[in-house]
């Protein structure tokens, strides 16, 4: 799902799936991030998460990590501690706050719900969320909203700047992933949110890689990229 803003036009292979939700996975971090900030769990983009020393899914999560490094590599135990320390009460006080809607969890679940069981979010939800970020529409301070748009900074060329974060849930046997962002260019802005399944056969060693592909292609197929 593409919107073109200036042309306040949406694009997209299938309307109806992008009014289907999904588990948001680490496309969560982009309001844990904000929420982290406003609460003052993280003071600022270099607050840091020590590693402990354990093994880790990736290797790049087995070293210490600012808040952008962890956004930027994905760190799900990073942002599992931001949601802990955040707590049950705050983080549905926050998340009232910024109207981020359709998030299911307790206090057991508080630091795995965007990954696992009931939250779902559609992509056209994420790029209305996209949009009150964009457009500085998010009550949050003007430090967080500073620090949100830096460090969801992807790509930076001389024709555009790509912002995104990725995401991708395995809830039990299904695999689901997501891309969403936006890209600045010529003094326009177009979201977009992407979200997609592994049919029967996919290797999955290719699933990663095909979420971001999917989306570059569609994005040049409107030449916004």
């Amino acid at each position: 799902l593409i919107l073109d803003e200036t042309e306040n036009t949406y694009h997209s292979n299938n309307f109806d799936e992008a009014k289907t939700g999904q588990l948001p996975a680490s496309t969560f971090k982009i309001p844990n991030t904000i929420i982290a900030l406003e609460t003052g769990v993280a003071a600022d983009p270099e607050h840091l998460f020590k590693w402990d020393g354990t093994d880790r899914w990736l290797d790049a999560w087995e070293q210490d990590l600012t808040l952008k490094e962890a956004f930027a590599v994905s760190c799900v135990p990073c942002y599992q501690e931001v949601a802990r320390t955040v707590g049950l009460e705050r983080m549905r006080t926050e998340l009232r706050k910024l109207e981020y809607f359709g998030m299911a969890f307790d206090s057991a679940t508080v630091d795995n719900f965007w990954l696992r069981g009931d939250s779902r979010i559609t992509p056209l939800e994420q790029i209305s969320f996209l949009k009150r970020i964009y457009q500085e529409e998010l009550p949050i301070r003007p430090a967080t909203q500073r620090a949100i748009h830096d460090i969801m900074v992807m790509e930076k060329t001389d024709d555009y700047t790509l912002s995104g974060k990725t995401g991708w849930s395995i809830d039990g046997e299904d695999n689901n992933g997501w891309f969403v962002g936006f890209v600045e260019r010529e003094g326009k802005v177009y979201y977009f949110a992407t979200n997609v399944a592994p049919g029967p056969g996919f290797e999955m060693d290719g699933f990663a890689a095909a979420r971001i592909r999917v989306t570059r292609l569609a994005l040049a197929d409107l030449g916004i990229l």
